[in-house]
């Protein structure tokens, strides 16, 4: 996908199949050489809740999604600049910063993080919306 540097047209980011679709949601939208990415929970291509009552199975469901998003509009974890975290339980704050860690690089991306009643299922404990820049292309030769 190629698009003019700065380019205010908005292009959806796609996958096949879109666990979002069928909800009127994009997974992302990319503007010029921005992503800006849906809240990802944790659910798998077919829109099933993964992980049960595993908070971390839940989290590494949501940060492979994010992946994901971010790969098909040409970005990559290592290219998240925000990210906006909700989670159900803030007990879980340690284990977010190890998750963080892991998945993300330094300089780590801006963060929100916030304890809310409840997300879209009762059964999900995290959901990551994130702002991404999409890299230049490199040269060869």
């Amino acid at each position: 996908m190629s698009h003019p540097p700065h380019s205010t047209t908005r292009h959806r980011v796609e996958a096949d199949p879109d666990w979002y679709e069928p909800y009127a949601i994009s997974l992302g939208i990319r503007v010029g050489d921005l992503v800006f990415v849906s809240g990802q929970a944790a659910v798998d291509e077919r829109g099933a809740t993964v992980g049960g009552n595993d908070f971390d199975a839940q989290a590494r469901q949501v940060f492979k999604n994010l992946a994901t998003v971010l790969d098909n509009a040409g970005s990559g974890l290592e290219h998240v600049v925000k990210v906006t975290i909700l989670v159900t339980d803030m007990a879980v704050i340690d284990q977010v910063v190890a998750l963080r860690r892991e998945f993300f690089t330094e300089p780590y991306p801006a963060d929100t993080i916030a304890q809310v009643a409840s997300l879209a299922r009762p059964d999900w404990q995290i959901e990551i919306e994130a702002i991404a820049v999409v890299p230049a292309p490199t040269r060869s030769g």
